[in-house]
């Protein structure tokens, strides 16, 4: 059960072991943006080998469970799969199911581990495999798997690294289930963090936080929904930046003084820098609006009349 890129390593793996699929679940098709439709790589697969692919909008209508029944599957495998398990539907396969999780458990449960980690500036993340109930994210973990966070890794970067380290544990995992020698760990209810669902305004950048905490967050939120700010030049109408990579400035001073606003656009040594709560942050990677991403030394080359510019925000942004 499962519907994204996060998904597939494991389950290709799983179609190649010596367990059996006996069918696939899946979120419905969706059209985006100029009516095209999503490429579901999940159902793709499943396809291609020859399976039952289940798509319904409520996975958990009667109608649904008889059909899951009638597969008489040991387990559910459940990755990025996106609805809700009701208690009836959870019962049904003999040993349960069980979900990978992209955090090392019980940190990070919800919709968006993966970011939130980045956020929160953890060093190691990883992968856990639990057996679910009806709790978010709740269940006693079977497997985990560690890994450090790459100093400039972004969220997308890091699931499909995440992805392809479920590989392993999945296989693991099944075949100790299946011969019964699994064992359990109960989540330590005091180490629970939440992670929900990211919205577009988690985007928007206030420089009063450290260099630090803005690296973080301008990571965690790619692919989507990135950070932006927006640009104020003198005589110029605001401008907004997708803010795409940066780095705290440890150069040379960026003033001859202690004088500054939070969000002033300075450039030293061609390099665009911004103010933030406790130092200077290099934009390393930035697209103007309605342009294309280019490095922060060619929006700077391009960019007029950068004396008092500054970023911050626009009223009504989202």
């Amino acid at each position: 059960m499962g519907t994204g890129e996060f998904a597939l390593p494991a389950f290709r793996a799983v179609l190649a072991s010596e367990h059996q699929v006996v069918a696939v679940v899946t979120q419905p098709d969706r059209t985006g943006r100029g009516h095209h439709q999503h490429v579901n790589v999940v159902k793709e697969l499943g396809i291609s080998g020859g399976l039952p692919v289940l798509q319904p909008e409520r996975v958990n209508h009667p109608e649904v469970l008889e059909q899951l029944r009638s597969f008489g599957a040991d387990l559910f495998l459940v990755a990025s799969y996106g609805q809700i398990l009701k208690p009836e539907l959870l019962s049904i396969p003999r040993l349960g199911a069980f979900n990978l999780h992209g955090s090392l458990l019980p940190k990070y449960r919800g919709a968006a581990p993966v970011q939130y980690a980045i956020w929160a500036g953890e060093r190691t993340t990883g992968v856990t495999i639990f057996r679910i109930e009806p709790a978010l994210d709740s269940g006693p973990m079977v497997g985990k798997v560690e890994t450090e966070i790459g100093e400039e890794e972004t969220a997308g970067e890091l699931m499909l690294r995440l992805a392809d380290l479920c590989v392993p544990l999945t296989l693991e995992v099944l075949d100790r289930l299946e011969r019964g020698i699994a064992e359990f760990e109960l989540q330590d209810p005091a180490g629970v963090v939440l992670a929900p669902k990211i919205v577009r305004e988690a985007g928007q950048l206030d420089f009063r936080q450290s260099c630090r905490r803005i690296d973080c967050q301008i990571r965690a939120l790619q692919p989507w929904p990135k950070c932006s700010a927006v640009l104020r030049r003198a005589g110029q109408p605001p401008l907004r930046c997708l803010i795409l990579l940066g780095k705290s400035w440890c150069g040379g001073a960026a003033s001859g003084g202690s004088e500054f606003r939070l969000g002033e656009l300075r450039v030293v040594e061609g390099r665009p820098l911004v103010r933030c709560g406790d130092g200077w942050l290099e934009v390393l990677r930035v697209q103007p609006e309605g342009r294309k991403a280019i490095d922060g030394r060619s929006f700077v080359n391009g960019m007029a009349d950068l004396a008092g510019a500054i970023f911050g925000e626009s009223p009504g942004d989202s």
